[in-house]
């Protein structure tokens, strides 16, 4: 069993394949024969950590199944179109089935429920504690329908790609902000009984390419081919979903794209050796969508489920048995697996029907079950009012003090012409009003749009202003007695393409054109990714400029409460903005099928973990805004910085221990704490977002490895605390393969974003 696979460099096997290169076009998979290591046999679930009563339950379930009963639930049903997908029921057993169903930010094409915060706005707020509880309500909401799983939360993109077309349904590019917010959602839904599907597993870092094609002449272009290395899959992709299995992720899905030339949900390396053995997984795999391009061999490589059904599987996976390319126990460890997952979350004891609030022309089950709540609206505001960040705020131009005149200009404005079950957004947005979601799959259903214009004019009523606006306009008029011009603009995403460009002439044209005639000036941006803004950043009436991005259906009420000061905003990026977008280099665009890989597309990782703020700082490239960036009405002084080891000489590997979901148990203990003073000395009340960056020997600059939120009134003192575990201070030893704790200096930051930080120690080891 091969257990490490070096750097993704295509070696051919060309000899024993007799496959010629030069310039022609390969035509061939057997090219890249020897690019991913197998690894076998799929380990079988062992009810590790706190899943042995599951599982006991579930072997005694899967112990009273016929061999087609087992085949029937390895594979998604249409019968129920209300979910994105059903596992049928197995009513002699009193299984009733299972419902999964689209998105990680609110449930879609259904009625009554939220629209909440996309996982960018999340990565925004840089709130554990707000991740946990929006996870909490949504989970209400996913139950309160009878959806037994959420497809999501993502980390998969990471973000590696500025143009990616699903950035925005992840939550940072950083994979230990991501890790941390992607651990206390799956806590937050599955608190509520819900199951969780972190996606996509794994490298699917474009939307290029993600699925096979054909060309004009018929010839099959393969997905694309993220070609990762071993020590930059465990230190950047891996890391979140070690985190999600880490609190109790009961289910993954594997993704569209090839690794190291394998198909992501036939790949051995990562489903057998990464998630099943490595992480300890218990749960169990299921496809993304159509995402299944083997029968067999896609099993024993460690897929569980295909959804939404299965061509290849069906009455095959009996025959393999019988003829020896399969064994009865590897359909035995699917069907536990699934079924333990049910158990895990007690989904046998008092779960609504599969189904049961979801609208289904195909069903006469749906009834108007309304899963909102009262409860639930505070946390729906604050998750939208942190979803923005302030990057500029020159002249005192915010918070807004009652002016008599406001101006509002922009497509992105107002609410949308038509709201139904199954809303959508376009690239034209012109037509379509204020961006509140990306595209795709990762749309949700919300309850209402507050839209900015009725926000602002709902404020404009109580405060006695006057309100003039022209959405339509790339020249509107402006009247010369405005007290602020407000500038509505967005830039969007959508699953199943990827972005042309991070900005565009027609919104920027609108931006200058009003700064040139009103001297208060301020933009506000939803984005679904990273938006450039070089064209006017530096224009001396653009005083203020607020990245919102994709904050929900409170999108208007939650701007209002930022622009007017109600809520001192409190967001940072999650994410670094370029000066141009030429300074993202190889990473601004996806990989295109090119050359004599015309017909299987490649995308080397070549950079390594050198990808947004780690490439900035390695390449010295000054940002226009720096990762984990974002202003407060008030300021806020660092001091009295210390670090602490618990160990004065920690081993260099952890002590050998049973895994866990999650992995090594031992990798999570913690070795250093680090403390510091954060005083607010402004003359409001906010919240700082302190932040921890840590220089490991023989890597990236710095790197974030802790961050806390606080709330400090005017004037007032608290001390920030971050842990430090052994895995936050290790490297991936592709020799031992270990996490690494080199001896040597590791310098310690602590300050306000990545380029920002006045607080330095160093440690040894």
């Amino acid at each position: 069993m091969s257990t490490s696979w070096g750097k993704a460099a295509l070696l051919l096997v060309l000899a024993l394949n007799n496959v010629a290169v030069a310039d022609d076009v390969i035509t061939s998979d057997t090219y890249f024969y020897g690019d991913s290591p197998a690894v076998y046999p799929s380990p079988e679930g062992t009810g590790a950590g706190d899943w042995p009563s599951a599982y006991n339950k579930a072997k005694a379930f899967v112990g009273n199944l016929s061999d087609d009963e087992k085949v029937n639930l390895t594979a998604g049903v249409s019968s129920r179109t209300g979910c994105s997908g059903y596992i049928q029921a197995i009513n002699r057993l009193g299984f009733p089935g299972i419902c999964v169903s689209d998105a990680g930010n609110g449930l879609r094409a259904t009625d009554y429920v939220n629209g909440w915060t996309s996982g960018i706005s999340v990565g925004a707020s840089w709130n554990r504690n707000l991740a946990h509880d929006r996870g909490t309500y949504m989970g209400k909401e996913y139950r309160k329908k009878g959806v037994n799983m959420i497809l999501g939360p993502v980390v998969g993109p990471l973000g590696r790609v500025a143009l990616g077309g699903r950035n925005w349904e992840g939550f940072s590019t950083d994979p230990y902000l991501s890790g941390i917010l992607v651990s206390e959602s799956v806590t937050g839904f599955q608190s509520q009984k819900v199951a969780t599907s972190v996606k996509h597993f794994i490298g699917n870092e474009q939307e290029t390419n993600r699925n096979p094609t054909t060309d004009s002449a018929g010839n099959t272009i393969e997905s694309v081919s993220s070609n990762i290395d071993d020590k930059t899959i465990h230190e950047l992709y891996l890391w979140p979903f070690q985190d999600a299995v880490l609190a109790g992720a009961t289910n993954i899905m594997c993704s569209y794209n090839r690794l190291n030339n394998s198909y992501g949900c036939q790949n051995s390396k990562a489903l057998n050796g990464l998630l099943k053995t490595e992480l300890g997984f218990q749960g169990y795999v299921v496809t993304d969508w159509g995402a299944q391009h083997a029968g067999i061999a896609g099993a024993n490589a460690g897929l569980d489920v295909v959804m939404p059904s299965s061509e290849t599987w069906n009455s095959n996976l009996t025959t393999a048995i019988a003829n020896g390319t399969m064994k009865a126990s590897r359909l035995d460890d699917m069907i536990t697996r699934l079924m333990a997952t049910w158990y895990y979350l007690d989904q046998d004891s008092a779960f609504p029907n599969p189904g049961v609030g979801m609208p289904s022309s195909a069903s006469a089950a749906h009834q108007a079950v309304n899963a909102t709540s009262q409860a639930a609206k505070p946390v729906l505001l604050q998750a939208a009012v942190e979803s923005h960040v302030l990057v500029k705020n020159t002249k005192n131009a915010l918070p807004l003090k009652s002016p008599k005149l406001i101006s509002v200009f922009g497509y992105d404005a107002y609410g949308p012409m038509s709201l139904d079950l199954a809303p959508s957004s376009s690239p034209d947005l012109y037509q379509n009003g204020t961006l509140w979601v990306g595209g795709g799959s990762g749309t949700n259903s919300p309850a209402y749009l507050d839209a900015p214009i009725d926000a602002i004019q709902g404020r404009a009523y109580d405060d006695g202003s006057s309100v003039l606006w022209d959405f339509t306009s790339e020249n509107p008029s402006v009247d010369y007695t405005s007290d602020v011009c407000l500038v509505f603009i967005n830039a969007y995403a959508t699953e199943g393409s990827d972005r042309k460009a991070l900005s565009d002439s027609h919104s920027d044209t609108i931006v200058t054109n009003v700064a040139t005639n009103c001297a208060n000036t301020v933009v506000v941006v939803h984005n679904a990714g990273i938006r450039t803004v070089e064209s006017w950043v530096d224009h001396v009436n653009v005083t203020g400029i607020i990245f919102a991005h994709l904050p929900g259906q409170d999108t208007g009420r939650a701007l209002v409460e930022i622009l007017y000061g109600d809520t001192n905003p409190s967001g940072r990026l999650p994410y670094t903005v370029a000066k141009n977008g030429s300074d993202y280099g190889s990473l601004l665009e996806p990989a295109q099928p090119e050359g004599k890989y015309e017909y299987f597309p490649q995308s080397n990782f070549d950079e390594g973990v050198y990808i947004d703020y780690r490439a900035f700082d390695k390449k010295g490239i000054e940002p226009q805004y720096a990762f984990g960036y974002g202003l407060s009405y008030t300021t806020f002084d660092y001091s009295d910085l210390n670090v602490s080891k618990k160990s004065a000489s920690p081993s260099p590997y952890p002590a050998k221990a049973a895994i866990v979901p999650g992995g090594n148990p031992r990798l999570f203990d913690e070795l250093v704490t680090v403390t510091a003073t954060v005083k607010n000395t402004g003359s409001v009340d906010g919240k700082e977002v302190a932040q921890l960056y840590v220089g490991i020997p023989n890597g990236p600059v710095r790197q974030l490895r802790g961050f806390d939120k606080v709330l400090i009134k005017s004037g007032q003192s608290t001390t920030v605390s971050f842990s430090l575990t052994r895995r936050d201070l290790s490297t991936w030893d592709t020799d031992a393969q270990e996490w690494l704790l080199q001896p040597g200096t590791y310098k310690i930051y602590v300050g306000r974003n990545s380029r920002d930080l006045p607080l330095e120690a160093t440690l040894t080891f």
